[in-house]
């Protein structure tokens, strides 16, 4: 990243904000999902419960604090920042892990046909290339990467734990986890980039355009796979 890259710095992301530690909601509500029977973790419902915390968590946080825009990394001055590294992160993410369903996840003796019986996979092509991938890298990056990312540097954590333990709660989201089986683990080591990829510019665009390019990479080519 060049000088003139840099992610601007404002007085709003220097400030100390109230309500940090809302963070702790949807990270609590996680830990209570994976503590919880095993015959209510299967109800499709109750496993969007964490997701619900967070969005609630993120408004509320919203609310209380000036200047969010700034401190999610949405300041529209950050646009062409953010398409130019998420474009080059998400077609390098997608390559390496179109590589690891393909051929590393078969040789260990683990089948991915089962992603043709997804969720995702009975919309439309035309729906979900690129509309409802786009929504879905949206709302997932304003909450684990904006918010809850954003957060646990403001409760005080070094980016070295704060980043992996935001790649984690996103790697165990329980409708994740519950879709996409042992194929979740991807999303460790994709949190993990784009965590890293949001604290170095503070741009949630570089994020969301990064998980878009690498899901739309990934749809398109697994479902001419899957047929």
């Amino acid at each position: 990243m060049t000088r003139s890259e840099e992610a601007p710095s404002t007085s709003a992301t220097q400030t100390i904000e109230w309500g940090a530690a809302l963070a702790l909601l949807p990270l609590s509500a996680t830990l209570l999902y994976y503590a919880s029977p095993r015959e209510l973790r299967q109800e499709t419902l109750y496993q969007f419960i964490p997701q619900a915390c967070a969005y609630v968590a993120l408004f509320s946080w919203s609310r209380i604090n000036g200047a969010p825009v700034q401190r999610l990394g949405l300041t529209p001055s950050l646009i062409p920042q953010g398409l130019r590294w998420g474009t080059a992160t998400g077609l390098a993410l997608g390559t390496i892990n179109l590589l690891v369903i393909l051929y590393l996840v078969p040789s260990l003796g683990t089948d991915y046909r089962f992603l043709a019986d997804t969720p995702h996979a009975k919309i439309p092509l035309l729906i979900m290339v690129p509309w409802f991938i786009l929504f879905i890298a949206i709302m997932v990056e304003l909450n684990f990467r904006g918010f809850l990312l954003g957060r646990l540097l403001a409760l005080g954590l070094p980016a070295s734990l704060a980043v992996p333990l935001s790649a984690l709660l996103f790697a165990f989201d329980p409708f994740l986890v519950a879709t996409f089986q042992q194929l979740h683990w991807i999303a460790v080591w994709d949190g993990l980039v784009w965590g890293g990829l949001w604290i170095a510019c503070r741009n949630l665009y570089a994020t969301i355009v990064a998980h878009a390019v690498e899901v739309i990479l990934l749809y398109s080519v697994m479902r001419v796979v899957l047929g």
